[in-house]
């Protein structure tokens, strides 16, 4: 089942190859991230956040005090709400809270720092609203990880209250392109390719700017400090190294962190959990994980 269910998956993406504009790109991720719509359950609200485009979630039963604040993935150069709004708003049934996405600005017309600024944005904005940093958890998939950190990474700097915990998938850390999967792992992953991710590099932090500076590679942060963190990541990515050499980073650091590598899977399968049986599973386990540590 999970091998048909996940080859589906893989037809679904060759049948709509990736353009080369950054707009149709845009266009064809939030086509792609949307094949399946919301649970009719669902109620989404669009909402201000200080300027940042933001989006709450909650579904019936869900606890309004708590929040999961999201970074959608896209290599800092696309991705949206609406790409991720079925991952975001499952993620919410499954920790039992309100969620919140955020648009934040994506490069090349925005490069670093504007994605990290709206971020930091978003999350005075949560703060405003007298929502404790206890009880919100912060999460992201492949760019929104790396978003995720570097948040967490400004945060502790500024010796302010860290979020609850932190939820990666398939997290991009390292835009030196140093991992090993890049390689080994090439043949079978069908999204995400040394060459790409060299081009999405270029667009987001131009290569004047020192690539492994822990604000633009979190895998060569100080982790000292840093909340417990769920890494999931597939076995079938190339980003693979990215997330173990992290998770390695962190537990050395002293971390409370959590990796699970799961079989077959491709890059941030949980996008389509409608119809993918370990990207729900993927989502239960978020759920309970994100849950256990919110007050």
């Amino acid at each position: 089942m999970a091998h048909s269910e996940i080859d589906a998956i893989r037809a679904l993406l060759g049948s709509k190859p990736r353009p080369v504009g950054w707009s149709e790109r845009r266009q064809r991720l939030d086509e792609v991230g949307s094949t399946w719509p919301v649970a009719p359950d669902v109620q989404c609200e669009a909402v201000d956040c200080n300027g940042v485009a933001g989006e709450w979630s909650i579904v019936p039963g869900s606890e309004k005090s708590l929040v999961l604040l999201y970074f959608h993935g896209g290599g800092y150069c696309s991705g949206s709400i609406v790409s991720h709004r079925r991952l975001v708003t499952e993620a919410g049934r499954a920790a039992g809270m309100r969620t919140l996405a955020i648009d934040y600005r994506l490069s090349p017309e925005h490069p670093y720092p504007a994605a990290h600024e709206d971020a930091l944005t978003v999350w005075r904005f949560l703060r405003k609203q007298g929502i404790p940093a206890m009880s919100i958890a912060v999460g992201g998939d492949s760019a929104g990880g790396n978003l995720t950190l570097g948040l967490i990474n400004r945060l502790r700097e500024a010796r302010e209250p860290l979020p609850a915990c932190a939820w990666l998938i398939s997290p991009w850390t390292d835009l030196t392109m140093s991992g090993s999967t890049l390689a080994t792992k090439d043949a079978i992953d069908p999204l995400i390719h040394k060459a790409y991710l060299d081009e999405l590099a270029d667009a987001y932090a131009p290569p004047s700017i020192d690539r492994r500076d822990p604000l633009i590679s979190p895998l060569f942060a100080d982790h000292r400090g840093f909340p417990p963190a769920l890494i999931q990541v597939g076995s079938a990515e190339t980003l693979l190294a990215d997330a173990t050499r992290l998770a390695l980073a962190a537990g050395v650091a002293d971390v409370d962190v959590t990796l699970q590598i799961w079989p077959h899977m491709i890059h941030a399968w949980p996008v389509w959990n409608a119809n993918l049986a370990d990207g729900r599973r993927a989502l239960a386990f978020a759920g309970q994980f994100i849950r256990s540590h919110m007050r």
